[in-house]
């Protein structure tokens, strides 16, 4: 195997799940975040769409974000359906982080690819994202949690109404260290079909 690949290989066995709870309120260069957006633009397009967009929140105005989100909650349940836990908890998110990016599929104006294409190149941009800050020691969460699939949410961004959150990501520094896990075998999800080489 190359180096490029062992390194490569160890950045993504590496990532993790880390939740905003677990992180310890350090901050992130802004620098470092704009890397991370750069590589996000490196992902795979059809027709060069590129229909990925990114809102991004530090400091004050991630707090904010997050008190808003707690909000949208409260305001699209019934007072008999409120949930505190669920309050306190989205509220939460924004004690210990350092950055949130909103990630959005933008569609294409002229519709030339299936929904599915241009979601699929805006998770793929996320990844991306969530590879780099491994690299750099940052903590990470893809969050769909809360409202984050709402069309309350979606207002709340002034998005229009073919595009799609893809979710919430977010950013900051952790001692937390997890193992990694798969609990489906691979060879349960790989069909080899064998044929004869040509060439």
């Amino acid at each position: 195997m190359s180096k490029e690949f062992d390194v490569i290989s160890d950045v993504i066995k590496r990532r993790r799940t880390i939740k905003p709870s677990k992180m310890n309120g350090r901050i992130i260069p802004n620098e470092q975040v704009q890397q991370l957006l750069e590589l996000a633009d490196w992902a795979p397009t059809h027709k060069h769409t590129e229909p990925w967009r990114f809102l991004v929140y530090s400091g004050d105005s991630a707090r904010k974000f997050v008190s808003d989100h707690a909000e949208l909650y409260r305001k699209s349940v019934s007072e008999n359906n409120f949930n505190n836990d669920k309050y306190e908890k989205i509220l939460g998110n924004g004690q210990n982080i350092s950055h949130i990016v909103v990630c959005i599929m933008k569609r294409d104006p002229q519709k030339r690819l299936p929904e599915i294409e241009e979601i699929a190149a805006a998770s793929a941009a996320v990844q991306n994202i969530l590879l780099g800050a491994t690299a750099l020691g940052i903590a990470n969460f893809w969050s769909t949690g809360g409202m984050t699939h709402s069309e309350l949410m979606k207002e709340h961004l002034g998005l229009n109404y073919e595009d799609i959150l893809i979710g919430l990501i977010y950013l900051g520094y952790s001692e937390s260290n997890y193992e990694g896990k798969r609990t489906i075998p691979l060879e349960e999800k790989i069909t080899w079909k064998y044929g004869k080489q040509i060439g």
